[in-house]
């Protein structure tokens, strides 16, 4: 199991479901974590800054420049 770094909430994520770098939230608390390593999960919490250029580089990929 993986807690929350910030809250503690279990955030239910498995090895399977989830790449090194990727970025998930707490559903809990809302904070966002980048997971680091997969075996075990281990998260970093992320700066704002890195979402919003991880969300420019995702729209990039799309096509979407809107």
């Amino acid at each position: 199991m993986v807690y929350c770094p910030e809250c503690e909430f279990n955030l239910d994520i498995e090895e399977d479901d989830v790449d090194e770098g990727e970025i998930v939230s707490c559903p809990e608390c809302g904070s966002d974590f980048e997971v680091i390593t997969l075996n075990p999960i281990e998260l970093k919490p992320v700066e704002e800054e890195e979402i919003i250029d991880e969300e420019e580089e995702t729209e990039a990929e799309d096509g979407d420049y809107s």
